[in-house]
């Protein structure tokens, strides 16, 4: 018996345009896009055979009315966007930061390699663990004015558009935060001014150290000023072992990952990593290799919960969790010092 073709909406085509190549890959049917420029829009749904464009969400929502519906729009329009979808019936799958769903880096295969080995016990108690999330968007001052570096729409800059997967992350290995402590910088305070004259004020680089409920120690450094860079890593170290990740996004199959392990003597060596993919994964442009090989399979597990009725992780719950210490991190950065994680 064949599987219910599934209708997505897909609202935001920034990285949303990632969505619509991962549903696809996952047999689905993408009815409708939405974003206010139309133009854009249009060209999109061509590109996809997509049918309908719309330039508001309630639109879409009332006349598509998708049974999946992606929020891939600025983090402010996040939780109104959900809600109304949820009341209507509609399957959620949001993107970070603001209780996300969208945590898609976990499904790198290197990344998948790691997390079966945490719990294989190769790190043993965690003693500590860094995470680095580095690229350049933001590092030219004359780089274009975005949402991004407007802390009212973004909520947060580096740390909410890259720091929160390194968050999630360690969570999934290791266990929850209990307090950060941090601090962060705008590249070019100077940069040309968003609408109305205000000037970007949303984190380009961040550093944040952390304490697991476990006592473990983390330092998270994110940055998109980091010239040149274009790559991510993941280290821990523990009573029994250690696992370094890295993923440099300008290799060739980059989205596969590296992966280095050392038991209780030796050195670091490399482990062997299947990627388990389609061969299509690394075909298309840069987000559409994105969609297929790292957001197709998180969808497939989330298809299978729609199958199920249940809410696979990562869940809303993940996001809400990664929320809570995002929110820690901006009160250090306001307030100074360490800050205490809330209890979701």
């Amino acid at each position: 018996m064949a599987r219910k073709k599934h209708s997505v909406g897909v609202i935001g085509l920034g990285f949303g345009r990632a969505h619509i190549a991962a549903f696809q890959a996952n047999g689905c049917e993408v009815v409708a896009v939405c974003q206010r420029d139309q133009e854009t829009a249009r060209a999109v749904a061509a590109r996809y055979n997509v049918p309908s464009v719309f330039a508001r969400w309630e639109q879409m929502l009332e006349q598509a009315k998708p049974e999946i519906v992606v929020i891939a729009s600025p983090p402010n329009l996040h939780r109104e966007i959900a809600l109304r979808a949820l009341e209507q019936g509609a399957h959620v799958l949001c993107e970070k930061p603001l209780a996300m769903t969208s945590f898609n880096w976990r499904f790198i295969p290197a990344m998948q390699r790691f997390h079966s080995l945490v719990e294989q016990g190769s790190v043993g108690r965690l003693f500590h663990a860094a995470g680095r999330w580095l690229g350049a968007r933001g590092a030219d001052e004359s780089a274009p004015v975005t949402w991004r570096m407007d802390r009212a729409q973004a909520g947060h800059g580096a740390m909410g558009d890259q720091g929160v997967h390194l968050i999630d992350l360690v969570r999934w290995h290791f266990g929850e935060f209990v307090r950060v402590s941090a601090q962060a910088g705008v590249a070019h305070p100077g940069r040309a001014a968003l609408d109305g004259g205000k000037p970007a004020d949303a984190e380009d680089f961040c550093s944040v150290l952390g304490e697991l409920t476990s006592g473990g120690q983390v330092t998270l450094s994110v940055s998109r000023a980091a010239r040149g860079a274009n790559e991510a890593f993941l280290e821990a170290y523990g009573s029994q072992g250690a696992l370094v990740y890295r993923l440099d996004r300008e290799k060739p199959k980059w989205y596969v990952g590296e992966l280095r392990a050392a038991g209780v003597s030796g050195t670091l060596q490399p482990v062997p990593v299947t990627a388990g993919l389609p061969r299509s994964a690394g075909e298309g442009d840069q987000m559409e290799v994105i969609g297929k090989a790292t957001i197709a399979p998180l969808v497939k597990r989330f298809l299978e919960g729609i199958r199920k009725s249940e809410s696979p992780s990562p869940s809303f719950e993940d996001g809400v969790r990664a929320q809570l210490v995002l929110d820690a991190v901006l009160r250090s950065l306001e307030q100074g010092g360490w800050q205490r994680v809330e209890s979701a």
